[in-house]
């Protein structure tokens, strides 16, 4: 009786695990067959989105310089310093830049040494190097700035008047509207896709968003030299496809 117990146990047990592969595979078969008939009626298409824009931001600095030889006093080096330094303000504040914008910065102080070929020194030079920042957001200002800075080398000013640096920093302002055109553009190529499929574009299963790009205008590299500048970004979209 007990042996025949356990043969009708065995074979309910052997049954159970046949019906349960049964419905495993007819599950990862379904949901085979579901996710390739979503995949058969879907669309994947890019949509792009292009603004034209300029900085809001510009960072330009200008450096100065006063060298004095040996009979020359560092006092005096540091005056003529002081000089220069307001003269370069002056001209600031007449091209439009406040005192808020102008960030005089540190005046450096280095020594170069002459000696002969027994090391005696023969002769010395003293550098006084300092250098102004200027932060502003009248970035049209800049480069009649810069233009005005040639009087004050005409009058015997020793200045390096470097590149200045534009910035568009209000990405976040155009973001909404950017992403908004760029899904609808790639609804357009979706509905382009649809007419030749003899379908229709549903709604959206997924989306993708790229990274804004910001370049200067008319380059394929770099954002900070030119005050126009070109911002692009491309979606990745996938549209449910409907008969």
């Amino acid at each position: 009786m007990a042996n025949q117990s356990t043969s009708h146990l065995f074979s309910f047990l052997g049954s159970l695990v046949i019906a349960v592969g049964i419905a495993v595979a007819g599950f990862f078969i379904s949901e085979t067959l579901f996710k390739s008939r979503v995949a058969l009626n879907t669309a994947v298409v890019k949509g792009l989105a292009e603004r034209k824009v300029e900085a809001d931001k510009a960072f330009w600095s200008i450096k100065y310089t006063v060298t004095g030889d040996k009979q020359d006093s560092i006092e005096a080096l540091y005056t003529a310093s002081e000089t220069d330094q307001q003269k370069i303000i002056n001209l600031l504040h007449k091209s439009g830049f406040t005192a808020e914008e102008i960030k005089p910065g540190i005046v450096k102080y280095l020594k170069r040494e002459f000696r002969d070929d027994n090391q005696k020194l023969v002769d010395e030079k003293h550098f006084l190097v300092g250098e102004i920042e200027v932060e502003t957001a009248k970035v049209q200002l800049v480069s009649e700035g810069r233009a005005k800075l040639n009087s004050l080398i005409a009058q015997g000013l020793d200045l390096k008047n470097n590149a200045p640096t534009y910035h568009f920093t209000k990405l976040n302002e155009i973001k909404p509207a950017m992403l908004k055109e760029a899904t609808k553009n790639a609804r357009l190529a979706a509905n382009e896709f649809a007419i030749n499929a003899g379908v229709k574009v549903g709604g959206i299963r997924s989306a993708i968003q790229g990274g804004f790009v910001i370049r200067d205008a008319g380059e394929n590299y770099g954002d900070t030299q030119k005050v126009d500048k070109n911002v692009r970004v491309v979606t990745n979209v996938t549209f449910l496809l409907v008969d």
